[in-house]
């Protein structure tokens, strides 16, 4: 999946992967994961997702990556914040308040940017990403990140194979992540914009 497929996305508005509220399963069972209040959360492919807001309320700092510039400027502009703009890297880096979000490939990302990293939380990820892409999303992942952090996956379920968003069933997330992490399904709600949405807990236990 090529960036110019993104980059149209974002620029047509066919952005309906956006929630305007803030996602019902990231409240529910994010304290699963037992993390510091002042854990840094890692947010892939975060778009302008309000989640980031709800995670900077509960004392988190986030980094976010994103590959749309336009929006990383939505997602400040529309929240009513000041930001800094600086070069970091390969990325342009948007700054406010404790939320960084970094404007490139994800798949760039050097393993130095991962040792602030203290949890994952991924929504929109994995989910975007064909099946070939997704395995080297989560390879790239268990490779670079630190010993000791886990993540909050939600992914999707539905009839078909149409996507973006694609729908990635149990047995999947198990293939790609079940070698680095424990995998417990939390739990799933039946609104989703096509199907079911997934809460996965991966407790990473590298360390053992």
């Amino acid at each position: 999946m090529e960036h110019a497929f993104w980059h149209a996305r974002w620029e047509e508005g066919r952005i309906g992967f956006h929630q305007r509220e803030f996602n019902r399963q990231l409240q529910r069972y994010w304290s699963a994961l037992n993390v510091e209040a002042d854990t840094q959360v890692l947010v892939p492919l975060c778009g302008k997702s309000r989640d980031m807001l709800w995670l900077r309320e509960q004392g988190h700092s986030v980094v976010g990556v994103e590959l749309n510039r336009g929006a990383c400027e939505a997602f400040f502009a529309e929240n009513g914040a000041e930001v800094e703009v600086a070069e970091s890297g390969l990325y342009k880096a948007f700054r406010c308040d404790g939320i960084e979000l970094l404007c490139g490939d994800v798949f760039a990302l050097e393993v130095a940017r991962f040792d602030t990293i203290g949890a994952v939380y991924d929504r929109a990820a994995l989910v975007a990403l064909p099946q070939e892409m997704r395995k080297a999303y989560a390879q790239m992942l268990c490779q670079k990140l630190p010993v000791g952090v886990s993540m909050l996956l939600i992914t999707m379920e539905f009839a078909g194979e149409q996507g973006p968003p694609f729908a990635i069933g149990e047995s999947e997330v198990r293939e790609l992540y079940g070698e680095r992490f424990e995998i417990r399904r939390l739990g799933e709600t039946e609104d989703g914009p096509k199907g079911n949405d997934v809460a996965y807990l991966l407790l990473d236990r590298s360390g053992e």
